[in-house]
């Protein structure tokens, strides 16, 4: 049996409280912050290739979303902004953001302390955008 992702019924960008208020057909009704959609984008560039290869994202507690592009009938790409738009959300991850937003965001928290980093700490810089080069000691595919 397989299992009916709830669709949005709306999507309202909140620039001033800086949250992305999201209400599914269930009934489901959320607000995301900015801040955590951002850290935890889907995108390669925040999840890299595989297990591990994360890269915890800092300095994105005042980041905006300066525009939310559709992406066929499924997901949205938001456009944040500094400068990150490869991020694509569907409303499967749209909805697992929102219910789990409490738990995701003190997982942030921990991952920062254990770094031992906050969240308004500069993002380190890897060199050129993309994936051929990634910060850390040992990339393997």
């Amino acid at each position: 049996m397989t299992q009916v992702t709830p669709q949005p019924t709306e999507l309202t960008v909140h620039r001033g409280s800086r949250v992305l208020e999201v209400r599914f057909d269930d009934g489901a009704h959320y607000r995301i912050p900015f801040e955590l959609l951002r850290v935890y984008s889907p995108s390669a560039e925040v999840r890299g290739h595989g297990p591990g290869q994360q890269v915890l994202q800092t300095g994105k507690r005042d980041v905006l979303i300066d525009a939310v592009e559709a992406v066929g009938r499924y997901a949205v790409q938001p456009v944040f902004s500094d400068g990150h738009d490869s991020g694509i959300y569907t409303w499967d991850y749209l909805y697992f953001l929102g219910q789990e937003r409490e738990r995701l965001w003190q997982e942030y928290l921990e991952q920062l302390q254990a770094a031992g980093v906050d969240r308004d700490a500069a993002m380190p810089r890897a060199g050129a955008a993309g994936c051929s080069q990634h910060h850390g000691a040992g990339h393997a595919h």
